[in-house]
């Protein structure tokens, strides 16, 4: 019998995957997920078809800055549903905000984790900002805005459709730890044909970078969900920074208790000193 079985369910309901109807959280997770499939087709693309290969730092900016505005800008820009509330209650633009936090908190101090227990480099030409990308910060964004938005409809309908047991909350825990390495897997393989991001032995990557990357997912994918309209701008700041923090936590856990790696920050990429590591076709440059 397995898990799900054993759960109460809800007396005549089935269940959700999106919020209330008519709810400025529907309307901003639906234009979440609807603008995924239209960056997801540009990545697709652009690694599909190699054209990443002739990216200088100013495309890679373009592009991922690019990518990112309609998001970054749509609650300033085009609210719908939230044009009558103040913007800094417009949940689109606390959302926004909770997820930008979160991004950059994981580019600015968790890639290091990446560089330091997985000897991950990006190896492209661009600018950088304590020693990652800038165009990471950015991509980040889009990536996280889209995870979240499908984590909080499996979250949603587990919660609407169950009672609240002691099993569900186990259930719950094992779909989000489940949902999470899934998500940091998919991510690993899509990307596998971005030869710019290179690591020292990709099978390790797969198996143990994904359960790695996964604990990000473990924390933020509940933390997000519980992230609800009537919350304040403050509370998305202060809980994405919470939220942060105890990522930040568990990934020093696995790296001194599991991995035994020392943790090295440096503010160059290998690239930025030895250009025979910047990928083709820029190898040769400094990146």
């Amino acid at each position: 019998m397995t898990m799900s079985c054993l759960v109460v369910r809800k007396k005549s309901c089935e269940g959700n995957w999106r919020a209330t109807s008519g709810s400025r959280r529907r309307s901003t997770e639906t234009y979440f997920l609807k603008y995924g499939a239209f960056w997801i087709l540009s990545f697709g693309l652009i690694v599909g078809m190699k054209w990443f290969l002739w990216f200088d730092k100013i495309h890679y900016i373009i592009v991922c800055v690019g990518l990112s505005l309609p998001l970054l800008l749509q609650p300033v820009l085009a609210p719908g549903k939230e044009s009558d509330v103040p913007l800094w209650s417009r949940y689109s633009f606390k959302a926004n905000v909770w997820i930008a936090i979160f991004s950059f908190i994981g580019n600015y101090w968790y890639t290091h984790y990446f560089y330091s227990v997985l000897k991950a480099q990006y190896t492209f030409p661009s600018w950088d900002f304590n020693g990652v990308p800038i165009a990471m910060f950015f991509a980040t964004h889009f990536y996280f805005t889209f995870y979240h938005a499908l984590s909080n409809m499996v979250i949603r309908k587990i919660v609407t459709r169950y009672e609240y047991t002691n099993t569900r909350t186990l259930f719950l825990a094992t779909v989000i730890v489940l949902m999470s390495y899934i998500t940091a897997y998919m991510e690993t393989l899509t990307i596998s044909g971005f030869t710019c991001y290179k690591f020292q032995d990709r099978g390790m990557v797969y198996a143990l970078g994904s359960a790695f990357y996964g604990i990000y997912f473990i924390v933020s994918f509940p933390m997000f969900y519980r992230f609800h309209e009537r919350k304040t701008l403050w509370n998305a700041i202060v809980e994405s920074l919470a939220t942060g923090m105890m990522v930040l936590l568990l990934l020093d856990f696995v790296r001194v208790c599991v991995v035994g790696e020392d943790l090295s920050i440096r503010l160059l990429r290998p690239c930025k000193s030895d250009a025979s590591l910047t990928c083709a076709p820029f190898t040769g440059q400094y990146c």
